[in-house]
């Protein structure tokens, strides 16, 4: 028995330029799959860095040349990405995936009817590819080829059958084409397709109405109640039509009947109640508010919407502290509505009597709005008053970041506030600049002259200065016992003790209350007038002042001044 092997037969060899080709085809598919795989781990500088490898060693695949194609795109480099594109397309000019990179290339290039002849090329004779129909009505709209867009929006109607998207395309389409009649006649038409819709019939009465076709609107809105009764949108929307024609009576029927339904949206009563609180106020206006609001109330107890609208109702009517319940009922529910928060702060900071309240509506203030500069304020304000001296530094500090010149008025109050806290914590030269910033822009800015003024007199530095400042103000308000008080304080570093207690004498005088401070400078004036009895007296009278001076209860023990 012969045995036979292999070598028996002849084999046919490779050249060493065919080994040498498929070597690097094969080092090109390892480079291919490298990069596919940091792909789909969306590393694309990665991935982008062995396609690249794998296209030097096989330049005109088509596969490399569109994956390096699509992460050019996704970098915005449409010029390189569209050579790589090509590459692909002419290599395979039937593959969808290569024509459709192109299409989008064109498309970012603001080349929309190329694209769309792509699009066109592609769903020619072919079922698979009809799903692009829309991107193809797009890319007609983009060029302004309105034509060809309805003719695609028809086809995708045959596609995908009667949609909204659709029709509200076409609608538009024939209102520039100021065909009002076919805009009309594609709102009908989806209406019939799904009858009791009240979204379609919203849309079409928006563009009878919006083309002063109210009677017409109103008989749609009609015909639709009548077959399905319960559509409270086209209740309201029927409301404004009766209202727009002048029918009040009917008008405010069909309202009352619309809030008479609990799953109406309660955003949409708000809204809806707070429009009519602009209307010109009479007895009627605010009889038909009255029902509404406690239809909202007996439906939506809870609803921010709701309690918000009905504390502006409150706000309008000078009832401020209903008004403020209803605004922090409505900020407990749901934090994140910034015109209320700052209804509260603004209300809570005239009534001036709870900083701490303030302050717990302020940090909410910040936390849900930290990019709002005029948050930060209030909050760097409150804590001034709390006489949390770094605290309201820091955040002064961010809303003049913030605000970064934008509001000059903002500007102006934050570093007015600013050189208080920057005082408070001992910064005295950072506080005068921050004055010195205001009063830049604002030479009369009250509070800046009055606490720049009492600081430089308490520090015993400018006191000319000091006195310039004042002086300004105790002329523009001669009877304000603050100014005074300051006033006053700064003669009396000055030495000048007669002008001094003249101006303090006003300040007593036009205050209903007398603080102690003022009893206690009072007292201080008349002991250097030679008057030591007298300034006891009202140094007494200045004891369990918070504010008094450290010296206070060594005066009156010592029977002299310190200072």
């Amino acid at each position: 028995m012969m045995l036979i092997t292999l070598s028996a037969f002849p084999q046919d060899k490779l050249t060493k330029k065919e080994r040498k080709r498929q070597l690097q085809e094969a080092q090109a598919s390892r480079l291919f799959i490298e990069g596919q795989r940091f792909l789909m781990q969306e590393d694309f500088d990665r991935a982008y860095f062995y396609f690249k490898k794998a296209l030097e060693i096989s330049p005109d695949e088509a596969a490399i040349n569109f994956k390096i194609a699509e992460i050019l795109l996704r970098a915005n480099r449409v010029e390189q990405a569209m050579e790589h594109g090509m590459r692909a397309v002419e290599s395979d000019p039937e593959n969808k995936y290569y024509n459709l990179v192109m299409a989008e290339a064109y498309t970012k290039q603001n080349q929309p009817l190329k694209a769309a002849e792509i699009l066109e090329n592609l769903m020619v004779n072919t079922e698979e590819n009809q799903n692009y129909i829309l991107d193809l009505a797009t890319l007609y709209l983009q060029a302004g080829e309105f034509d060809k867009g309805l003719d695609a929006l028809n086809r995708a109607e045959e596609y995908y059958g009667m949609a909204e998207q659709l029709t509200v395309q076409k609608q538009r389409i024939y209102l520039r084409k100021n065909d009002l009649g076919s805009a009309i006649k594609e709102g009908e038409k989806l209406i019939e397709s799904q009858p009791g819709n009240s979204q379609y019939v919203l849309n079409l009465v928006e563009i009878l109405f919006n083309n002063g076709r109210t009677d017409q609107a109103i008989a749609i809105v009609e015909k639709s109640l009548k077959d399905y009764p319960q559509q409270p949108e086209l209740q309201l929307a029927a409301y404004a039509l009766y209202k727009e024609k002048g029918d009040i009576d009917t008008a405010e029927r069909l309202i009352l009947e619309a809030f008479s339904f609990p799953d109406l949206d309660s955003e949409i009563k708000a809204q809806t109640f707070a429009d009519i609180l602009q209307d010109f106020k009479t007895s009627r206006r605010e009889k038909l508010l009255d029902e509404l609001e406690q239809k909202m109330l007996q439906f939506h107890p809870n609803e921010p919407a709701v309690l918000t609208v009905v504390g502006d109702r409150k706000f309008f009517s000078n009832d401020r502290e209903s008004a403020l319940d209803l605004y922090k009922r409505a900020i407990s529910i749901n934090p994140a509505n910034a015109p209320v928060l700052q209804g509260i702060i603004t209300s809570l900071f005239e009534k001036g009597n709870d900083f701490n309240e303030i302050e717990s509506y302020t940090i909410i203030a910040v936390d849900e709005f930290p990019e709002k500069a005029e948050f930060w304020f209030f909050d760097g304000t409150a804590k001034l008053a709390l006489k949390k001296g770094e605290e309201s530094v820091t955040s002064l500090l961010k809303a003049k970041e913030l605000n970064n010149g934008k509001n000059q008025q903002l500007d102006l109050l934050v570093n007015g506030q600013l050189g208080d806290a920057l005082h408070m914590i001992g910064k005295y030269e950072e506080a005068y600049e921050a004055y010195e910033a205001v009063l830049k822009l604002k030479p009369d800015d009250e509070h800046v002259l009055n606490n720049y003024a009492y600081f430089l007199s308490l520090s015993k530095k400018d006191l000319e200065k000091a006195k310039s400042m004042s002086q300004q103000l105790v002329k523009r308000f001669p009877k304000n016992s603050t100014y005074l008080d300051t006033h006053a304080w700064v003669l009396f570093q000055l030495k000048e003790y007669e002008e001094a207690k003249k101006y303090m004498e006003l300040a007593i005088e036009n205050d209903v209350s007398p603080s102690g401070v003022m009893w206690e400078h009072y007292g201080d004036i008349l002991y250097h007038l030679g008057k030591q009895n007298e300034a006891i007296s009202f140094w007494k009278k200045a004891e369990g002042d918070d504010e008094a001076s450290e010296f206070l209860i060594k005066k009156i023990k010592d029977k002299k001044y310190y200072d």
